[in-house]
């Protein structure tokens, strides 16, 4: 039997480390799921902003569930850059189908800077009438009881943040349900064990509700403008302005569509070229969730080690198992967790090179701040 190089011992250590990793996400979904929910009091009036961009699949069964929430004081508003966008029809057919929800549309025009989401919600933000705010992407749908539940958190004096858990459903291509795989099974994972660990400092995803007097104390959305992860930087600042960020009690669905394989790519190059940018650190920690791809690794360097390849594959599974079945409650194709791990980790790695994005068919550069600006001439399809 030869020797084991350095190289056998490396991926060994990481392989431990990835199994510890897994292990402290079941222990950090535990401590999550024993928090229990604060009780249904709050009536403090909520406004809810939905910044829109075009037809997303679902996209008027994802907003009618805003408009059905059971709470008493809450208006909807909506932003889109132009009156042309087909979204505006089904928000008007919407608004006739509730007269009694207040909801705006606000036509905001060509944004001035690079993220037109930020430049959305900064509009929306400047005509909302309550502080507490809900900042909801269009592929969204909740509950009847969405308001009442993430409401009740605020009642938290200290609270300027809350970040809520999703659940994604994916649309009917294969690069979908892959995607959907990953998502259920990965990104909460990291959250869960970021709060466990020193708390949640960060805020992420589709769903963000927020005191607007605490956006205000950082800035506003003028200071995220530039920043292509301004979800994660909104609540960074925050957190080191002194106020609560946490992570909420409350699972939204989050409709992800059936994109196809260019599409699914060029999403996932974003998010982790973004990442990387964002949290450098953090994005090379990724590998230590990676554990069935680093067995697989061990396994090329020592073949005689292959009992590791199943028994990191067991030890994967069950993590998975409880982060998508208990704490988001959702259904996973179990054949496609391997090959989305697969996947994963090519991403990863590519994640490291090159720094342009592709975004609704344009494309950005990413700074190495997370900043990010638009290339120029750059109406592309790739």
């Amino acid at each position: 039997m030869p020797p084991v190089t350095e190289v056998g011992w490396l991926l060994l250590i990481l392989l431990a480390g990835a199994l510890v990793y897994s292990f402290l996400s079941i222990i950090a979904a535990c401590r999550y799921l024993s928090v229990r929910p604060p009780a249904i009091a709050s009536a403090e009036p909520v406004s809810v902003l939905k910044p829109l961009a075009g037809l997303d699949e679902g996209l008027e069964s994802n907003l009618r569930t805003f408009f059905r929430q059971d709470y008493a004081a809450f208006e909807i508003l909506f932003a889109v850059r132009e009156q042309t966008d087909p979204a505006v029809a089904i928000v008007e057919k919407l608004r006739q189908e509730f007269p009694k929800i207040p909801a705006r549309l606000l036509v905001t025009g060509e944004p001035p800077y690079p993220n037109a989401k930020v430049f959305s919600l900064a509009q929306m933000l400047a005509a909302a009438k309550n502080d507490l705010v809900v900042m909801s992407d269009s592929d969204i749908r909740v509950t009847p009881d969405f308001l009442q539940r993430v409401s009740a958190e605020f009642e938290q004096p200290a609270l300027g943040v809350a970040t809520c858990p999703y659940r994604a459903v994916a649309g009917k291509s294969f690069w979908s349900q892959l995607e959907a795989t990953g998502m259920n099974t990965d990104f909460i994972s990291g959250i869960l064990v970021a709060r466990m660990l020193e708390g949640i400092k960060f805020a992420v995803g589709p769903t963000i509700v927020a005191r607007k007097r605490a956006l205000e104390a950082i800035g506003g959305f003028e200071r995220l403008k530039d920043y292509l992860a301004e979800d994660f930087v909104m609540g960074k600042f925050a957190a080191e302005a002194g106020y609560g960020v946490i992570l909420s009690s409350y699972v939204i669905e989050h409709h992800i569509g059936s994109a196809d394989l260019r599409h699914n790519i060029a999403h996932r190059l974003r998010w982790a070229r973004s990442t990387r940018r964002s949290r450098p650190a953090g994005y090379i920690g990724q590998l230590f969730t990676m554990p069935f791809p680093l067995a697989l690794l061990v396994c090329a360097a020592r073949p005689e080690w292959w009992p590791l390849l199943p028994a990191a594959l067991l030890v994967r599974f069950l993590a998975a198992y409880v982060v998508s079945a208990k704490v988001l409650r959702a259904k996973i194709n179990w054949l496609l967790l391997p090959l989305e791990d697969l996947i994963g980790f090519a991403v990863w790695i590519a994640g490291f090179f090159g720094s342009t994005i592709t975004w609704r068919d344009r494309r950005y550069r990413v700074l190495a701040d997370g900043r990010f600006e638009a290339i120029r001439g750059s109406d592309s399809q790739a």
